[in-house]
């Protein structure tokens, strides 16, 4: 039997039930063989009626398992049946045609384990979440400290955030967004699966990372989903708390200072920055 071409998987906890179908028939609509997971970590499985109705699979977690959890259930199902795994948020909808343009581009280019598309606010407004690998400084300033540190650390925050890169150019970045991540299923089964030590963020960081280690990962700005992206952190002491936790998990596992390859990797990109590289 020929292999499914794309799994797919959503998590979500407490979301707007039309936010979850949009998402859902977004994958869905695709033309070609994919499936569709939800995994819902509400305490109660209100959406299971609508994401059944939508035609996708449902799993009620019964707990809230975080992001990482929840998606690494359905990489033990999907990963060995299908060719390329997609990973979004429930507040990401998109054109049928994107999967399978980011389907023909993965399969021409063997040495991408990921690739993440160009990523639109509702007013089509472009999200710049193509970054450096971050250091403790890029987060401190940037989440931890507010306004007050984007005045005083702006020019190593513009670095970090790649401000002066082509966003209209396909490249190599070492640090994309778990919002949207099309994922290679044998990358995947290679470096493993989401590190559920994290809650919420920085788990897509840390598997960008694994994969770019072996393979490349890509920002390929010639299709475009639309993402809700509500910077919960900023608002919410208690997810500005899980934010706090996982920093100092991803810190711990790959270095506070002492980090050569964040430094080679992080070199590498900055010189895009120069025009030394397309």
């Amino acid at each position: 039997m020929k292999p499914q071409e794309v799994s797919a998987s959503i998590v979500v906890y407490k979301n707007d039930p039309e936010q979850v179908v949009s998402a859902v028939k977004s994958v869905l609509s695709a033309p070609m063989r994919i499936t569709c997971t939800v995994v819902d970590n509400s305490p109660t499985p209100d959406l299971m009626q609508c994401v059944v109705d939508c035609g996708a699979k449902y799993i009620h977690a019964g707990e809230n398992l975080g992001f990482g959890r929840g998606h690494n259930l359905v990489f033990r199902e999907e990963a060995e049946a299908s060719e390329y795994h997609l990973v979004l948020n429930p507040d990401v909808h998109f054109a049928p045609e994107v999967p399978a343009v980011l389907y023909h581009f993965m399969n021409d280019n063997q040495r991408v384990g990921l690739v993440m598309p160009k990523i639109l606010n509702s007013d089509g407004t472009e999200q710049r979440l193509c970054k450096q690998l971050p250091s403790p400084l890029d987060l401190l300033s940037r989440r931890f400290l507010g306004g007050l540190g984007r005045i005083l650390f702006a020019a190593q925050l513009s670095r970090y955030e790649l401000r002066h890169l082509d966003l209209d150019v396909t490249r190599e970045i070492p640090c994309l967004s778990g919002c949207f991540m099309f994922l290679r299923s044998t990358a995947i089964r290679e470096v493993g699966f989401f590190d559920e030590r994290y809650f919420m963020y920085m788990e897509d960081v840390d598997l960008c990372r694994r994969i770019g280690a072996k393979y490349e990962t890509i920002f390929f700005p010639r299709v475009a989903v639309t993402h809700g992206y509500a910077k919960g952190s900023y608002s919410s002491g208690k997810l500005l708390k899980y934010h706090m936790q996982s920093a100092i998990r991803y810190f711990g596992k790959w270095g506070w200072i002492c980090d050569s390859e964040r430094r080679r990797l992080n070199k590498k990109t900055a010189a895009l920055m120069r025009g030394r590289a397309d």
